[in-house]
């Protein structure tokens, strides 16, 4: 089988993307890819100093890259509806690449009084997508791409505590938003199909690739066991290969999933990936839904 690379992106002429977390990592890279094939990226950052320099690094490479920066704090309900409310302005909208994600070792909550794995990774994605959901529609053949990771395979919906109010751990909260994501991704798929719609919604994960997530990850594994690992995993580019995939293969499917070939896909060229058995379960993603829009006040499908 052929190995996919950025050779296989197509031209992006006149396409229009939103990237969230776009001034760092993955989501730099793919907005980078992305403007360097022709699409109109929108960059959704939470700092306006770091979106604009990730605007001035794009251009520097990319002169005639199209560009705008918009104001994003997933972490804060308020903020959500402003972005969207910008995003609404532009002429159209062929897809939201939901990208921006935290790690935590500490419990931090948002804005909202979130948890903030859960706030930020899935409701604040959820609800951005669901403020987008008609304008993405409008377009035709649209795509909602949800960058979840390989940690939801060890996750766990911890119904009676989604807050991390009684019990905290990082990479479990990690996890179980990472989870959440994939569960989001399918229903929301379910619910397109159902209604006809011509939007589609798909999954991807960048395996091992060593991002500005690492950060939080404790000192002594920063300083000795990230680099023994370098040799094996992904670079930050190669990384975003399976967003950009999702986002932009001809062939690609509502509802599929992409990851890296390799072993234990931690590295390698994208491919399609079955995700584990349980971010598939109908009633768990369904839960999950109510409970985005109990909490949120976002309902994805009232304005479609």
């Amino acid at each position: 089988m052929k190995a996919y690379s950025e050779a296989d992106i197509p031209s992006q002429s006149q396409s229009v993307f939103l990237v969230t977390g776009a001034n760092t990592g993955i989501g730099f890279e793919a907005a980078l890819v992305l403007a360097t094939r022709g699409a109109r990226v929108l960059l959704g950052c939470r700092s306006e100093a770091r979106g604009q320099a990730a605007c001035e690094q794009i251009l520097n490479q990319c002169p005639d890259a199209d560009l705008k920066l918009i104001h994003l704090d997933l972490g804060d309900l308020a903020s959500i509806r402003d972005a969207a409310d910008e995003v609404l302005k532009e002429p159209r909208l062929d897809c939201l690449i939901n990208n921006a994600g935290l790690v935590s070792r500490k419990r931090t909550v948002t804005k909202d009084n979130f948890e903030s794995h859960f706030g930020v990774n899935h409701l604040g994605a959820f609800a951005l997508t669901g403020r987008l959901l008609a304008k993405l529609e409008e377009a035709g053949h649209a795509r909602v791409v949800n960058v979840s990771s390989a940690a939801h395979r060890v996750g766990v919906m911890h119904w009676s505590d989604l807050q991390a109010i009684d019990s905290y751990q990082s990479f479990s909260r990690y996890a179980m938003s990472k989870l959440a994501n994939l569960h989001f991704t399918f229903e929301l798929q379910r619910r397109l199909r159902q209604r006809g719609c011509s939007t589609v919604s798909i999954a991807c994960h960048p395996g091992g690739a060593l991002t500005d997530l690492g950060r939080e990850v404790p000192k002594f594994v920063q300083h000795f066991i990230l680099p023994l690992a370098t040799p094996f995993v992904n670079t930050v580019r190669q990384g975003a290969l399976p967003t950009l995939r999702a986002a932009t293969d001809p062939e690609a499917r509502g509802g599929d999933f992409y990851g890296p070939r390799g072993p234990f896909e931690i590295a390698g060229s994208p491919t399609l990936r079955q995700p584990e058995e349980r971010a598939t379960n109908r009633s768990d993603a369904l839960r999950l839904w109510d409970v985005s829009i109990e909490l949120t006040g976002v309902d994805p499908f009232a304005h479609l």
